[in-house]
C-alpha cells in the first residue's frame, strides 16, 4: 500500500477542486455544511472540553491544543477550532480548496496552517496531535478502513478523534441522495454515492481495530420548519461520532 494515496480519490478530489470558489457561500453548494456548522461545533467543544476536562466557560477552551483537520476543504471547521484556541493545521488533497481557504483565514486574521497534502503524509512527516477531525471525509475516501487507521496513528496518545459521516441505510439514500441532491439541490448531482455511506457499526469496528475507544455517538437531524438542523438518537442518516486513544 502506497501511505501517501492510500485514502485518495481522485474523482472525488477533482469534483471538490471543481467546487473551491464557492467554499465560503452560504447559499451555494456548500450550504448544508454552513447549516451544520453550528450544531457540529457545538458537539464538538462540549466533548473536547469533557475529554481533556476543561473550563467549559472559557472563550478559548484548546489554547495549547494541537489539531488537524483532514479534508479541511475552505476552512469551514478549522476556522472555529482556531477561535477556539487550537492551533490548527488543515490538510485537504485539493490544492484549490486549500488556496481559497488561506485566503479566507488571512481575510479574517486567523494564523491556520493549511497544506495541500494527505492525511498520509502528514504521518509520514511524524506529526502528532491532540485532536484530529475528519468529518464529511470518510465518504469520500478510497479505503474507509485504512483512512481511520491513519487518523487513530494521527492522535497523540489521549488523543481525541471524531468522525462525520452519513449511514448507510434506506433512509439516508431517501434524504441524503434523492431529496438533498435532486429535489433540494442542496449539493450538485453526485456529490455523494450511497454505497460509500458507513454505518456506525462499521465505522465502530474500524475504530477498534485501529484501537480507539469509541466514547460518544448522535445522530444529526435536519427541521424543515426551522430550516436548522440538531442532534438527535438517531444515527441512521447523519452522525458524529467521537474516539480516543488510550494512553
Amino acid at each position: 500500500m502506497n501511505a501517501t494515496t492510500s485514502s485518495i480519490d481522485k474523482g472525488e478530489v477533482d469534483r471538490f477542486a471543481a467546487l473551491a470558489d464557492s467554499w465560503w457561500n452560504p447559499d451555494g453548494p456548500f450550504r448544508p455544511l454552513h447549516k451544520l456548522s453550528p450544531v457540529r461545533i457545538g458537539f464538538l467543544r462540549r466533548r473536547l472540553v469533557e475529554h481533556f476536562k476543561l473550563s467549559p466557560d472559557s472563550l478559548k477552551p484548546l489554547t495549547g491544543m494541537s489539531l488537524i483537520d483532514i479534508g479541511c476543504g475552505g476552512g469551514l471547521v478549522s476556522e472555529p477550532m482556531a477561535r477556539l484556541g487550537a492551533t490548527v493545521t488543515g490538510v485537504d488533497a485539493a490544492a484549490e480548496g486549500i488556496e481559497a481557504a488561506k485566503r479566507h483565514a488571512a481575510n479574517v486574521g486567523l494564523a491556520i496552517d493549511y497544506r495541500a497534502t494527505t492525511a498520509e503524509e502528514i504521518l509520514a512527516e511524524g506529526k502528532r496531535f491532540d485532536i484530529v477531525l475528519a468529518l464529511e471525509v470518510i465518504e469520500h475516501v478510497a479505503d474507509p478502513a485504512a483512512f481511520v487507521a491513519t487518523c487513530a496513528s494521527l492522535a497523540k496518545p489521549g488523543g481525541f478523534v471524531a468522525f462525520a459521516t452519513l449511514s448507510r441505510t434506506p433512509k439516508s439514500f431517501a434524504l441524503g441522495i434523492v431529496a438533498a441532491e435532486y429535489l433540494l439541490r442542496w449539493v450538485p448531482a453526485g456529490t455523494h454515492s450511497w454505497k460509500k455511506f458507513v454505518k456506525p457499526s462499521e465505522l465502530a469496528g474500524a475504530l477498534r481495530q485501529s484501537g480507539l475507544i469509541l466514547d460518544a455517538l448522535t445522530g444529526v437531524g435536519y427541521d424543515p420548519v426551522s430550516g436548522d438542523f440538531s442532534e438527535i438518537a438517531d444515527p441512521s442518516v447523519n452522525y458524529l461520532l467521537t474516539a480516543h486513544k488510550p494512553v
